[in-house]
């Protein structure tokens, strides 16, 4: 089978899903909306075109329609494997090219179509000439039958994490050595590395932290990540005074990560808008617990008390008291139901199996007729 992978530039996500077209034994290629010189498995081919250097613009569609046309003449795939729903997806959509298996990266269902009538037609549009649909939670699927999909044409499964590298005693090898280097041994020290961007509430969790820290001196946060909310972040920690226990650490290698799990007593995710969260998933791996905003996609993985504990979306006192807590909470017990969560619901050797065979079945729903 010929797979075409459409994309918006390069993401782990995207890397994932590419390693496993390029074991998958299908002829692969990838096509990004975004030029970029981007790490691609040798077996899979790279569709060159001018793509969009921004955002999808209203202007961008009919040219890039066009474009799309005569990429799909030259490559001839059996399959294209597209999003976002509204952009992507929406794009091959218009191309009227079937079997289309569009996929889902959670804000397009999950806020995209709840704040614009127009994301919303998209997301209707690319749902409407779409054999299958990947998404990775429950609270996306339903987003999508709201929105007119067929359920019996939904793959539901978290993209994973790889297992045998985000494990606890690795995990905290690495990162027992960071923490005593940081002065930090005896501290309780929070994980945030969730993107500076409005949709990952940091600044919550940044609220939150400097609440927390008035009364309670032992409270130590790693703060990864960047985006566009840089300034504001970093002025809120500035009028916060609690520099000095904060360490930032910009972007870091996927791979690279396992430290800062293993330095951390706690994960935070203070997401608005979310699937299921890979990084979540590899903080659960290597055995952490954490505290999480009650939003649907989060709860389907944190059982309250037992592998972590959740807090009112957006609320950053209700916050404060949760980590004021945290000495009292179990953690190791809770580490230990997360990496169990995680061997049962997260190992991608075993998740991506269900990806090929969405792959199959788009294909043949179209061999056989229906869509």
């Amino acid at each position: 089978m010929r797979i075409l992978y459409f994309t918006r530039a390069d993401s782990v996500h995207d890397q994932r899903f590419l390693a496993a077209l390029a074991e998958s034994g299908h002829e692969g290629f990838v096509l990004r909306l975004h030029p970029g010189n981007f790490p691609t498995p040798g077996s899979v081919q790279v569709v060159e075109w001018g793509g969009s250097q921004s955002q999808l613009s209203e202007s961008d569609i009919e040219p890039l329609t066009r474009e799309l046309e005569q990429i799909l003449k030259v490559v001839q795939p059996d399959l294209v494997h597209a999003g976002p729903l509204q952009d992507l997806a929406f794009l091959v959509a218009r191309t009227g090219f079937t079997p289309l298996l569009s996929m889902s990266w959670g804000f397009d269902l999950m806020h995209d179509v709840l704040v614009s009538p127009d994301a919303a037609e998209k997301a209707r549009f690319a749902l409407g000439h779409s054999a299958r649909l990947i998404t990775d939670a429950h609270c996306s699927a339903a987003q999508a039958v709201r929105l007119g999909f067929d359920p019996e044409k939904i793959c539901i499964f978290p993209w994973g994490v790889d297992l045998s590298h985000f494990t606890p005693v690795s995990a905290r090898v690495r990162g027992t050595i960071w923490r005593e280097r940081q002065g930090w041994g005896n501290k309780r020290v929070l994980l945030c590395l969730r993107s500076w961007e409005p949709n990952y509430g940091v600044d919550v969790l940044l609220r939150a932290f400097i609440e927390a820290s008035k009364k309670d001196d032992d409270l130590r946060l790693i703060l990864l990540g960047d985006g566009s909310q840089r300034d504001s972040l970093l002025s809120i920690l500035e009028q916060g005074h609690v520099n000095d226990r904060v360490f930032i650490g910009g972007r870091v290698p996927n791979q690279d990560l396992i430290t800062y799990y293993g330095a951390s007593d706690v994960y935070l995710t203070p997401s608005h808008v979310d699937g299921s969260s890979v990084s979540l998933m590899e903080a659960m791996a290597c055995g952490l617990p954490s505290i999480t905003s009650d939003i649907p996609a989060n709860a389907e993985w944190i059982a309250e008390g037992q592998t972590g504990w959740l807090f009112p979306d957006g609320d950053d006192h209700a916050l404060a008291q949760l980590l004021l807590q945290i000495s009292s909470f179990d953690l190791p017990a809770a580490g230990t139901r997360a990496r169990k969560t995680a061997e049962k619901r997260a190992d991608w050797q075993r998740n991506k199996q269900l990806l090929f065979l969405c792959w199959e079945q788009a294909l043949t729903s179209i061999k056989g007729g229906s869509q």
